[in-house]
């Protein structure tokens, strides 16, 4: 019987960083531009007033300090507010490609293998640059892996349903090893002008080797238990943008084309379906709460993180038992889960177990198990 193991993840993290109080004083700008420009309309009552935003607002909502961005200079421009990403010739590499590349590069060398050890890559993220080719497919031809590749949207569970689909692939035989790869563009669908939501993503990319454990050396990487996959669906968090848009031209720059979402629906909703996923699944395995040494969970919100970890463990979790990325790199849909566990696994022992946990759209939720070996 052929085992996959985890045993190597990589990741980007763009240069640039935009902290609170600078993503702040940028949307106030912008408030106090809007509200003078339609002064006459807000004092007749036909508008209503656009409100401040703060730092202490933010970190409160959401425990975020700041976000990793492809292009500052656009967002914080109150006359703009969007990233300034230039297009690239056919001939150049694509944005998503030169991230992917950087982190699977990472993940190759952490796990000692090469690109001629794998035969297939999975690019797994919320949104994609272009529909066709397939990003994965030109992942493949930059990293030189001979083999197969394919694009996969699950929205924020994107990486943890891409990693079950390598699971699958390795333990099936269609391949020796698996690559999947998040590069999550978030700034590119955020509607920063939103008081609601201009805070909640930022950019980075993901990679995690996924191979045989026969190829692996004693005691390096994660055996992968099992994985429980979750869909259930919701509008209350949507991007109505694609290739339809063009059909009907009343719809072009509406707010609904970039995220929207509802966010107090979303956390009563998501949480106890989430804590319930894993609950289940650990059960499916005989094992209990009190088995999991850690759990690297999807970082969209630290109140609804901490949540889900009570209801798990019937306590509060501690930050070593579920540990925090969102405060320096902001909700980064499918990436977050495994930039924790990328960060937050190499302290681990023999036999330690844990959970990778991702959610959000959909709604989706991608539960995986894995034991330190």
């Amino acid at each position: 019987m052929i085992k996959a193991v985890i045993s190597g993840t990589g990741l980007y993290t763009p240069p640039a960083t935009i902290d609170n109080d600078e993503l702040v004083e940028a949307f106030n700008k912008y408030v106090d531009q809007y509200n003078a420009s339609n002064a006459d309309k807000i004092d007749s009552g036909e508008l209503t007033p656009l409100q401040y935003s703060s730092s202490a607002f933010i970190e409160k909502a959401s425990g975020i300090k700041r976000r990793h961005v492809i292009d500052k200079d656009g967002i914080l421009d109150p006359t703009r507010m969007k990233p300034s990403i230039p297009e690239r010739s056919n001939d150049e590499p694509s944005v998503q490609c030169e991230m992917a590349v950087s982190a699977c590069n990472e993940a190759l060398a952490q796990a000692g293998k090469t690109p001629a050890d794998v035969d297939a890559v999975i690019v797994a993220c919320s949104n994609m640059q272009r529909p066709y080719p397939a990003i994965s497919v030109e992942v493949q031809a930059a990293l030189g892996v001979d083999g197969f590749a394919y694009d996969m949207n699950v929205a924020c569970s994107s990486a943890t349903f891409g990693l079950q689909a390598a699971v699958n692939a390795v333990e099936n035989n269609a391949a020796r090893a698996v690559l999947v790869v998040s590069p999550e563009i978030c700034s590119g669908h955020l509607n920063f002008r939103d008081r609601d939501s201009h805070f909640i993503f930022g950019d980075a990319c993901t990679a995690i080797l996924v191979e045989r454990e026969e190829g692996t050396q004693d005691g390096q990487g994660y055996e992968i238990l099992g994985a429980k996959l979750k869909t259930q669906f919701s509008n209350n968090i949507r991007n109505n943008f694609g290739f339809l848009n063009r059909a009907d031209e009343s719809g072009i720059g509406k707010p609904d084309k970039l995220f929207v979402q509802q966010g107090r629906k979303v956390f009563k909703e998501v949480s106890p379906l989430v804590a319930k996923t894993i609950l289940e699944q650990l059960e499916s395995l005989s094992l209990s709460p009190d088995d999991l040494r850690r759990m690297w969970l999807h970082q969209a919100n630290l109140n609804m993180n901490h949540l889900i970890a009570r209801k798990i463990l019937g306590r509060d979790a501690t930050e070593d038992e579920a540990p925090v990325i969102l405060d320096e790199y902001a909700n980064t849909s499918s990436a977050g889960s495994i930039i924790a566990f990328h960060k937050y696994k190499d302290d681990l022992k023999t036999g330690d177990l844990g959970v990778i946990c991702s959610f959000g759209a959909g709604y989706s939720i991608g539960s995986v198990i894995v034991r330190h070996r």
